[in-house]
């Protein structure tokens, strides 16, 4: 069988690189990045120790994590949990740490933004910008430890997070049964902000389970334009794709409520408390996956959503497989990244075990060069040697 992460030219991964800059190109990317200023806070504004900095480079090893203060702001992200092979349950928790201070350009970025989408000075969607931009500006805490109570009784220690915020990590869980949820709360001094509840849905090894992308996928958010990010990010309704909660709905319908849900996105956690609540107005409840960086540039958000994703997604979708090996897999993507060609790869790494895959072909953007991305030749190159 050929190798998935080969990048020859005229292979499925040397393809989608190749929208990937021609995109980026064609539409302006560069320069609309180069324009928006750096916003975070610089080293000799920060109240962080130079200690604690050093020491968060270690990540989970650091021996001496910082504790999370009563002015700070910590986010919990929602998780599946999953049965290990010696039949214990784990889940990944995630979470993130940030100072609750925004950066004192936050005027300048929300006027820069607005400008990028057309809005005059002082139009009433400014004030939903300095909303939704509020993640980004706020300060990443690194070498953090945050403690959360599981289901009301088991205390677990997460991180120290790394030098962007976040920690990643497996812990092992009470028992459970498939499809129930456990709650988890953050113990953290009073005064802390932030996403301090989480749920936890547990799945057996074994049944279906949905994998969906979510840029132009679900959510409309023109991927393929600059302008066309700021703008469904920043400013405008998040929208869901016509048909496409309908679509959800009839599939769960299909592999029963309990299977488990993941919606992977090249947006940075920056994101994910916007993400969370589109997601839990119009889908069904699934573990988000986002890229593990916190950027602090928005320059940073539009090179997450248009470079590498194809590899990204590969990886993400390969600990899915670490975690459900014996599942059934849907894949549900669009055509205006590299849906297809990320898709194709998994199929190949992991055979039999994607039993179906669903590509929304994107024709209601005017993006670059979206004709020859829904080509059938293209889809024949992303799916080589794979069965019909």
């Amino acid at each position: 069988m050929s190798n998935p992460r080969r990048t020859p030219a005229g292979t499925p991964r040397a393809q989608s690189i190749g929208f990937e800059k021609r995109t980026r190109s064609e539409c302006g990317f560069d320069d609309v990045e180069s324009s928006l200023a750096p916003f975070g806070v610089s080293a000799s504004q920060t109240h962080q120790g130079k200690i604690t900095k050093i020491l968060s480079y270690l990540g989970s090893r650091n021996p001496f994590p910082a504790q999370i203060g009563n002015d700070d702001v910590v986010w919990l992200m929602d998780n599946v949990a999953f049965r290990a092979p010696n039949g214990n349950w784990h889940a990944e928790f995630v979470a993130a740490a940030f100072d609750h201070q925004a950066s004192p350009k936050l005027v300048d970025l929300v006027g820069d933004i607005a400008s990028k989408v057309g809005l005059s000075k002082g139009d009433k969607e400014e004030e939903i910008i300095e909303k939704r931009i509020a993640p980004f500006v706020m300060e990443a805490l690194p070498g953090r430890q945050v403690n959360l109570k599981f289901d009301n009784s088991a205390e677990i220690r997460l991180g120290p997070g790394g030098r962007n915020g976040i920690s990643s990590d497996v812990r092992k869980v009470t028992d459970g049964k498939e499809g129930t949820v456990a709650m988890s709360k953050a113990v953290v001094p009073k005064g802390v902000n932030g996403i301090l509840e989480m749920k936890t849905v547990y799945a057996e090894p074994e049944g279906w389970a949905v994998i969906s992308d979510v840029d132009d996928t679900i959510k409309i958010t023109q991927t393929s334009s600059p302008v066309g990010i700021l703008r469904s990010t920043f400013v405008s309704q998040p929208t869901p794709v016509q048909g496409m909660p309908e679509l959800y709905a009839y599939i769960q319908t299909m592999v029963t409520s309990s299977a488990p849900w993941f919606y992977l996105s090249a947006s940075p956690y920056n994101l994910y408390p916007f993400l969370r609540k589109f997601r839990d107005d119009y889908f069904p409840h699934g573990q988000l996956i986002l890229r593990d960086s916190n950027l602090m540039t928005i320059s940073g958000l539009l090179s997450n959503l248009t470079l590498g994703t194809e590899k990204y997604k590969v990886d993400r979708i390969e600990k899915i497989h670490r975690w459900f090996p014996k599942r059934k897999m849907i894949l549900i993507g669009d055509s205006t990244q590299s849906d297809p060609e990320a898709y194709g790869d998994a199929c190949r790494m992991f055979p039999g075990w994607i039993k179906l895959i669903l590509i929304r072909k994107v024709e209601d953007i005017a993006a670059v060069g979206i004709q020859e991305k829904n080509e059938p030749q293209r889809f024949e190159k992303a799916f080589e040697d794979l069965p019909r």
